[in-house]
């Protein structure tokens, strides 16, 4: 046991004593001006918020899901945690409903107005 721990520490130390190594540069020494943040599509603007508040939103469902299942299975048979687990799972359930419905409603509004509202595929443009 004595000998597997010097081997990982010695791993471990040579990996953070490792020299860096850097790339190629072209020689310049500074820094260059980056480009300015300019919004100039406010359609492109709310559908990206859209996407962005749909996937967070999706994620939080997924976390309050796992939360309810680890509250139900270390809850000891408590009639009050079960309860409350069962709660958050149901809640989780129905803001999961809630945001498959608002992404349809999105989806629908755009196809009658002949927007794209960039919910086909959730990619965040690139900055201009």
């Amino acid at each position: 046991m004595k000998k597997l721990a010097t081997l990982i520490n010695s791993a471990l130390l040579s990996l953070t004593l490792a020299t860096p190594a850097f790339a190629q540069g072209t020689g310049t020494v500074g820094f260059e001006k980056p480009a300015e943040a300019k919004i100039t599509d406010i359609g492109k603007l709310i559908s990206t918020g859209i996407s962005v508040v749909i996937i967070v939103s999706g994620i939080l469902v997924f976390v309050f899901l796992v939360w309810g299942g680890i509250e139900w299975l270390t809850s000891g048979g408590d009639k009050t945690k079960v309860e409350n687990a069962r709660n958050r799972i149901v809640s989780a359930l129905v803001g999961l409903a809630i945001i498959a419905a608002s992404w349809a409603l999105v989806r629908i509004i755009a196809y009658f107005f002949g927007v794209d509202a960039g919910l086909s595929t959730f990619t965040i443009p690139k900055p201009y």
